[in-house]
């Protein structure tokens, strides 16, 4: 099939973000090196569905220097940047993806890299192989595995794997350490406060900032506003969070009481209607509100608009809703990720980090074709210390090695 994108005459301007993001990304061309000698994927079809912006172009590279053939999409319709895909395809890789694209478009483009037979898949949210187990099951055999990007994605998996429908090995990716621990804590804490302060241009400092979750990427993003000069307040269903929350000097309270309070409101908990109806009626006039959740679910946009007497777009990217009672209560990037609908998402050496993991866990898929008899695979231990072990060596780093003689104290039964 023909790449589908806006404008092939935007190349020059994307192949100028991916340089500056190889520039940037020391682990990442590191493996380009290797794999265009080993060649881990060759003959291999590799589908494709993250956020197509620059970080993730320079990752098909890297997968296409190691012989794969790509097909790819991205994961949210406005995070593609036009250019970006546009750079893709000049370089001679198959695209089909363009910002913000309707539900049906979205839908088609990822039917569009499916449709080829793809032998791994590497997922963002779950779009992939969710319709993979729908729409194409007949191509599932040529399937040897995949990897997935996000705690969504990784939730949408368990509940597959629960129900008894995931049908090939999925690696957990999110789930290793040199991924969430790193690009969900400072990856999106400092992604969702560059995406808020480039689209509302408003001090944040002696401003309420509620944060709804506090999981690694909920931390991440209270502690960039903490040290903004936000006083912060944290919503949590989750009592041992919560009391982590407190102990890491943060407010606590349900969203019922915070909405009272907030000048920013900021959703990371994967969940739906975390911010309703009631929630609105009690906000501050000029109330900000945006989601870093992968889905734009968290805020209930649906009602808001069938409440509001009046919508006015504000700003680029801010749209204000007015209430019955004049208050305007006013949504970034119409409720999708702030920081890739609004912003260019994590930094580059952060996703650095991630798409070793995720190129890795390709080529641990292909290297175990045929034994891996779980559906859900955490990515091996060997491949976290190994990322670890080299940005280490990037940074400019080193460690202490055990001795021997601690190393057989350590195991030993008489300690």
């Amino acid at each position: 099939m023909e790449s589908e994108i806006r404008d092939i005459g935007l190349a020059e301007s994307g192949e100028r973000k991916i340089q500056w993001v190889k520039r940037n990304c020391d682990l990442l061309r590191t493996l380009e090196g290797e794999f265009s000698k080993t060649r881990p994927f060759e003959g291999k079809k590799i589908a494709l569905s993250v956020h197509l912006e620059a970080k993730t172009a320079y990752l098909c590279k890297v997968l296409a220097a190691g012989g794969a053939q790509m097909y790819i999409t991205g994961s949210n319709p406005l995070s593609t940047q036009d250019d970006v895909a546009a750079a893709l395809v000049k370089a001679g890789l198959e695209v089909h993806a363009w910002y913000n694209s309707t539900p049906e478009e979205y839908s088609a483009h990822i039917r569009s890299v499916l449709r080829p037979g793809p032998n791994i898949i590497i997922d963002d949210g779950g779009d992939l192989v969710h319709m993979m187990h729908t729409e194409f099951r007949d191509l599932i055999p040529g399937v040897i595995g995949g990897c997935e990007e996000t705690t969504t994605g990784i939730i949408r998996l368990k509940a597959m794997d629960q129900a008894g429908q995931l049908q090939f090995p999925m690696v957990m990716v999110n789930n290793a350490d040199c991924k969430h621990l790193f690009d969900n804590r400072y990856g999106t804490g400092q992604s969702v406060w560059d995406g808020i302060n480039r689209t509302t241009n408003l001090i944040v400092a002696g401003k309420i900032v509620v944060v709804a979750g506090y999981g690694w990427c909920g931390k991440g993003t209270a502690m960039r506003a903490k040290g903004l000069g936000a006083r912060v307040i944290v919503t949590e269903i989750d009592p041992v969070k919560a009391i982590e929350a407190v102990m890491d000097g943060f407010d606590v309270m349900p969203m019922k009481e915070a909405a009272k309070l907030g000048d920013f409101f900021i959703t990371v908990t994967g969940c739906e209607k975390v911010i309703d109806e009631e929630d609105f009626a009690q906000m501050k006039d000029g109330a900000i509100l945006c989601n870093a959740g992968h889905f734009d679910c968290e805020i209930d946009m649906a009602r808001l608009r069938e409440i509001a007497v009046a919508k006015q777009e504000m700003r680029q990217n801010i749209m204000g809703y007015q209430m019955e009672d004049g208050r305007w209560i006013c949504v970034l990037a119409e409720g999708r990720l702030v920081n890739l609908a609004a912003g260019d998402g994590h930094p580059a050496e952060i996703m650095d980090m991630s798409f070793a993991i995720q190129a890795l866990s390709a080529k641990y898929l292909v290297e175990h074709q045929g034994s891996l008899r779980q559906k859900l695979i955490d990515v091996p231990a060997e491949v976290d210390r190994d990322v670890a072990m080299r940005k280490l060596a990037f940074l400019g780093k080193s460690i202490d090695v055990l001795t021997a003689e601690q190393e057989e104290y350590l195991n030993s039964s008489s300690i």
